[in-house]
């Protein structure tokens, strides 16, 4: 599958609900959607295009957390981004390890070091840090 009809692909499954659209580079894409089709977007992408999950990652902005959720697209060389912008008064959004089991200890990670919660996870507990670590402290946080 050819990188124009990847983008055009996500175009149509996103609508209005993508945000934002950065053709970086002829190898790099990022997404902004929203959170409620994150799933069906990254379900395309892993069952469709076949596309590889490379890792997903979180960062403090202050004013949210950003999700970056990163594909591989081997084939043809290309990274598809996926990010979600999360209001720090709902730091909650659908887990994927029901469409990519790999997904598991990426959002276990993010849970614990940003407070993200995933809907649907099968298993949220401790991954790095101590099992007795202070709940509600979040290393990565910067409010905190």
């Amino acid at each position: 599958m050819k990188k124009q009809q990847i983008i055009e692909n996500i175009k149509v499954r996103s609508g209005k609900d993508m945000l934002d659209f950065n053709d970086r580079s002829e190898r790099r894409v990022y997404i902004t959607i929203k959170k409620e089709i994150l799933p069906k977007i990254a379900r395309y992408l892993f069952n469709d295009v076949k596309a590889r999950f490379s890792t997903a990652s979180g960062v403090d902005t202050r004013s949210a957390i950003e999700m970056l959720y990163h594909f591989s697209v081997d084939e043809i060389g290309l990274i598809v981004t996926l990010r979600v912008i999360l209001d720090k008064s709902n730091l909650e959004i659908d887990s994927l390890t029901s469409i990519m089991k790999c997904a598991e200890w990426i959002e276990r990670e993010i849970h614990e070091l940003l407070g993200v919660n995933f809907k649907g996870h099968p298993n949220l507990k401790h991954l790095l840090l101590k099992d007795d670590w202070p709940e509600g402290n979040y290393p990565l946080r910067r409010d905190q």
